[in-house]
């Protein structure tokens, strides 16, 4: 569960919760649930959505749930442990092809970006306001955190990742500044380098904070963002039975291209060449359910977090239907 905060739930996945998830309704009737069928939930946060799915599902229903965050994992625990529909495993999504059980699904979910209990918890690392460790891995047992990175990078990688991930127009003004700072004094806490930022990127005519795209940057190549997309999503596609759902949701322009082309790319035939040598037939392996499904204003007002949301929806095509 992605930018959509809950906390406290009880065990029992029927009861109540504080607050829904993201596109919660559309998620789960996008994923067109039925009783005995089999899901994976690749992004469990704090399981909002996956309670969704669970309450629909029967005695004889599956459900696998994945997170790389320790915490999200040992919440999945106490939550659905004892649910013997129920299996977990740690771990990103975009190795979901190595665990045996996620064979022949029906419904795939991936919820992208980070967690409202991650970007809530100063300790992370990811928010710009709230001091803490400059850290952003959502897997802290792995890879090196941000403030390694920015220590050993040099001016032109620094500059490159802000442009490429958070479209940062004053990248390299950025970068030098990293780079002239760090020789004095490492950057280590999430308020030294949004300050940094601050003094070198004029406040935008939309009053967001000058450090937002630079720190989106930052969590985006620490933790391999677009890469685990791109794995996780072939991953996916794989693991989907013949009429089995794909669900994502993303919260930034990037995620959802990539979303959006990869759908196109097994849904339609690309344009013919002619100077190319001809080739074999397209089968199609996707359809697209709808377009991009957005937060509708009830919601952005009660989670203001929404607002930026998009859920795309694709069905695998039957065999019968793919066959040359």
């Amino acid at each position: 569960m992605r930018m959509g905060a809950q906390a406290g739930h009880p065990a029992d996945p029927s009861a109540p919760a504080a607050h829904l998830p993201v596109l919660f309704t559309q998620v789960v009737d996008g994923l067109r649930v039925v009783a005995d069928g089999r899901y994976l939930d690749g992004t469990f946060g704090r399981g909002g959505h996956a309670r969704g799915v669970l309450q629909r599902l029967g005695p004889g229903g599956r459900l696998l749930l994945m997170d790389k965050d320790p915490e999200a994992i040992a919440e999945a625990e106490r939550s659905f442990g004892g649910d013997p529909r129920v299996a977990i495993r740690r771990g990103s999504f975009a190795t979901l092809g190595a665990w045996e059980q996620a064979r022949d699904l029906d419904g795939v979910l991936f919820d992208l970006g980070v967690s409202s209990p991650q970007l809530d918890v100063a300790e992370r690392g990811f928010s710009f306001g709230k001091d803490g460790p400059l850290d952003m891995r959502m897997d802290p047992d792995s890879g090196e955190s941000a403030a390694q990175w920015l220590a050993r990078a040099d001016e032109a990688e620094i500059a490159e990742v802000l442009w490429r991930y958070g479209e940062e127009k004053q990248s390299r003004r950025i970068a030098r500044a990293i780079v002239a700072r760090r020789a004095v004094k490492p950057l280590t806490r999430t308020a030294e380098l949004a300050e940094l930022v601050a003094g070198v990127v004029p406040r935008g005519k939309d009053r967001s904070h000058p450090a937002t795209r630079s720190f989106q940057a930052i969590r985006i190549h620490i933790n391999r963002e677009l890469a685990d997309l791109e794995a996780g999503l072939d991953a996916a596609l794989a693991a989907l039975r013949p009429g089995g759902r794909l669900a994502v949701i993303s919260f930034h322009s990037l995620e959802d291209r990539i979303v959006k082309q990869f759908i196109a790319r097994h849904a339609k035939a690309p344009p013919a060449n002619r100077r190319l040598p001809q080739q074999e037939a397209f089968v199609p392996m996707l359809a697209a359910i709808g377009g991009a499904i957005r937060a509708d204003e009830a919601e952005v007002a009660a989670n203001p977090r929404a607002r930026s949301a998009v859920l795309r929806v694709a069905e695998k095509l039957p065999v019968a239907e793919v066959a040359p």
